[in-house]
């Protein structure tokens, strides 16, 4: 944090700040990816037990569900890890962030990386769940509409999403409806989770931040988003295993990406008439 914004939050007034969005090339997604890449390189174990932490709470989860009864479930709770993911993302913020401070990282780095922005990134979750909640409650109703309110079998299920009518017309709405909402939560936090861990800002602040460099930078930043999304697929399609490598590398490029795309400097405030 610069020592401008540092001094005014020491007088219990928030800082004042610019907000500078850079604008970045088709390129850089790649890049991101390179940086990401080299980040687990040189912090494997720390990096791979932040994402076998995730691997064994996703498979817990998915047993939990068919033991329970709830196998239903899993097709959105799987769909809804797209807006949760920003949030999964901060252990490795912590790992990239500390790396570039010359310090070897920790599982401190990785596990409570939150605990300085704690209230604002709470905020950030909510503002998730919202669309967490949101996805799920469509799901829920798309669901009844073509099957009833009776589930059924899972062979049955998977049957009919994949060879009537009926499943496909609910794959293809529920896919669209969930892009939809996927993308409007990428929208809000693609660097807004980075961005609070990085500076002393509001959520609403780093909510802003994210919102203008998707703008700003649409065609990279949807190149972005269909990368973050097709590699967490490939992640769940290996039954989560995956996830223990792709959800770290994902989580230090994404904090390069916020290093690229936004800058913050402080404001100067005009002297006081005496």
């Amino acid at each position: 944090m610069n020592a401008a914004a540092t001094k005014a939050r020491d007088k219990g007034a928030a800082p004042n700040v610019r907000i500078n969005i850079q604008s970045v090339g088709m390129d850089k997604p790649r890049a991101w990816l390179a940086a990401g890449f080299e980040d687990f390189r040189q912090a494997t174990s720390i990096s791979l037990a932040y994402g076998m932490f995730w691997v064994g709470l996703s498979i817990a989860i998915t047993t939990g569900a068919f033991t329970l009864g709830l196998w239903q479930w899993l097709l959105p709770l799987i769909a809804g890890f797209m807006f949760i993911g920003p949030l999964v993302a901060v252990g490795s913020y912590g790992i990239s962030r500390a790396l570039e401070a010359g310090r070897v990282p920790n599982l401190g780095d990785a596990f409570g990386g939150w605990k300085g922005h704690a209230g604002q990134l709470a905020m950030m979750g909510v503002m998730m769940m919202i669309f967490f909640l949101a996805w799920i409650r469509l799901a829920t109703l798309l669901f009844a509409l073509i099957f009833g309110l009776e589930a059924p079998s899972p062979e049955t299920l998977y049957a009919s999403l994949l060879t009537t009518t009926d499943g496909l017309v609910m794959l293809a709405v529920g896919t669209a409806i969930g892009a939809v909402l996927a993308f409007g939560a990428f929208t809000i936090s693609v660097v807004a989770i980075p961005t609070l861990m990085d500076q002393d800002l509001t959520f609403m602040e780093g909510i802003e931040a994210s919102v203008r460099s998707v703008s700003n930078n649409f065609r990279p930043m949807l190149l972005w988003a269909a990368i973050l999304t097709g590699c967490v697929l490939v992640g769940v399609m290996t039954f989560y295993i995956g996830l223990a490598l792709i959800l770290p590398i994902l989580g230090h490029a994404s904090w390069h990406a916020y290093e690229d795309l936004v800058r913050i400097e402080s404001v100067e405030e005009p002297a006081e008439l005496t």
